[in-house]
């Protein structure tokens, strides 16, 4: 090889290794409000945990990172992946790495998790699939992790119907929505309250997703070491985590 070649090729490792790479994890000003939003694409190692090994619930991102550190594994990022009740075990549906620990619930109830419709948010090796509860109940697809929550936040593009754009019920929530090809889940967690509506229009009109689910409020938290954050607070139950080499970058 010539010596001008070298230099080219030289310098194309130069220019490729000074690109940034994309952020996986972001924090966007929108409305009057603010958010943090992870984006995983079809093909990443994405995994919902709630049981270690010896059957104790993981309940914060430090103890699956220990557990991941074992495989030569880490976290790029997580949240807390669905409702729970008292004693951590999930709500309605929840499928973790293809072993169904709890059944999907189709029928109204209290609280946010029953102002349906509501959803499922299901992991397949190849992408990601958001629908309505009943419709996946009537038509099941495989998923390799699954965890169902409610309210839906956008359903086909559509806010839910029961929001209300001017609500004084405002939280920290978090949710997760997927492109209209299944190939991009976006998980979002607001870092100042908000409303449903306020959620779910982050949702459609920023982030331009047809379909998204609605997490929980309170206890959303999040685990982004790109910004040097890993919130704190009691015992989680479901954690949804994009898991990747220990030795790369988080993004």
């Amino acid at each position: 090889m010539t010596r001008i070649a070298l230099n080219l090729a030289a310098l194309l490792a130069f220019l490729i290794l000074a690109v940034p790479a994309q952020a996986t994890c972001e924090r966007t000003d929108y409305k009057d409000a603010s958010f943090t939003h992870c984006t995983a694409k079809a093909g990443d190692d994405l995994r919902l945990f709630l049981y270690s090994r010896d059957d104790q619930v993981y309940g914060n991102f430090r103890n699956i990172d220990d557990a991941l550190a074992r495989e030569g594994k880490k976290l790029a990022f997580a949240m807390n992946g669905g409702m729970y009740h008292a004693d951590r075990s999930p709500v309605g549906l929840y499928i973790e790495d293809g072993a169904e620990v709890s059944q999907i619930v189709t029928r109204e109830g209290p609280g946010n998790f029953g102002l349906l419709p509501n959803g499922v948010f299901c992991i397949k090796p190849d992408r990601f699939v958001l629908i309505e509860s009943l419709s996946f109940a009537s038509d099941r697809p495989e998923c390799r992790h699954a965890a169902q929550s409610g309210p839906m936040l956008v359903i086909d593009g559509a806010y839910h119907p029961r929001f209300m754009e001017g609500s004084e019920s405002r939280l920290i929530r978090n949710g997760v929505g997927v492109s209209a090809d299944g190939r991009r889940a976006v998980f979002v967690i607001a870092n100042t309250p908000v409303n449903f509506h306020e959620f779910a229009r982050f949702f459609r009109e920023y982030l331009g997703l047809p379909q998204a689910l609605y997490i929980d409020g309170n206890v959303s938290r999040l685990h982004a070491p790109e910004l040097r954050r890993s919130d704190w607070g009691t015992l989680l139950g479901p954690i949804v985590g994009k898991v990747v080499d220990a030795n790369r970058p988080s993004n």
